[in-house]
């Protein structure tokens, strides 16, 4: 494992996954795979949010690094874990943020409750997933409260705090997507970045219609 994501989904964590990759220090392992990868690793998962100890190495077998939830919840054992990676905090506006949380991975949970994603270019994603993100996520980390938009943005902002306040300085990084390619290059080691600009991938849009949320006006948030 050579780098440790810490920040929570919706902060570039898809561009970021893809940048690893490119930049050697993949497959990176992304909320996508709990969603649509190797679902043999959900049982992991589920003893993880549930609090009972998992073997990380074993979780992580055959990815160079991780990016996004669930791996950023468990930073700190993954540290343990794989002392000579790097940790990797992306951060964005906290409401910026949090309207982008809001209208696609909480949609998505809500939508997927109802049996309302229609029409997604992937397949609903498994009850047993969703039953682990709520309880890792909605439940876990921001206490059944993300509605609450103060609340919701205190979590966010009090994770990003202790994970600086935690990492030690030699073995942070705190990468927001403006910064482009020199925070991973310097991290990873490497001279030259494979391209001008980091890729783009996994806006709010193009999330909504991947798992179905296209045309669908949510309860928390505005139409699609």
């Amino acid at each position: 494992m050579k780098v440790i994501g810490a920040g929570f989904g919706r902060t570039g964590t898809m561009t970021l996954k893809a940048a690893l990759e490119e930049l050697g220090a993949g497959p990176c392992y992304h909320m996508v795979e709990v969603l649509w990868g190797d679902t043999g690793r959900l049982p992991l998962w589920q003893a993880a949010a549930s609090g009972r100890a998992v073997d990380w190495r074993k979780l992580f077998d055959g990815f160079e690094s991780t990016v996004d939830w669930p791996g950023c919840t468990f930073y700190e054992p993954l540290m343990e874990a794989f002392p000579e990676a790097k940790v990797l905090l992306t951060v964005r506006d906290p409401d910026a943020w949090y309207e982008s949380a809001k209208n696609s991975l909480y949609a998505t949970l809500i939508a997927g409750r109802n049996g309302e994603l229609i029409g997604g270019t992937s397949t609903p994603p498994s009850p047993e997933a969703f039953a682990m993100i709520s309880t890792l996520i909605w439940q876990g980390t921001f206490h059944g409260r993300f509605e609450d938009r103060g609340y919701a943005i205190e979590m966010f902002n009090r994770h990003n705090e202790e994970v600086t306040r935690t990492v030690p300085a030699e073995r942070l990084v705190v990468h927001e997507i403006t910064d482009g390619w020199e925070p991973l290059l310097r991290m990873l080691g490497i001279e030259h970045p494979p391209s001008d600009s980091l890729p783009h991938l996994n806006d709010q849009a193009s999330f909504r219609a991947m798992v179905g949320l296209a045309a669908r006006v949510d309860r928390v948030g505005e139409t699609a």
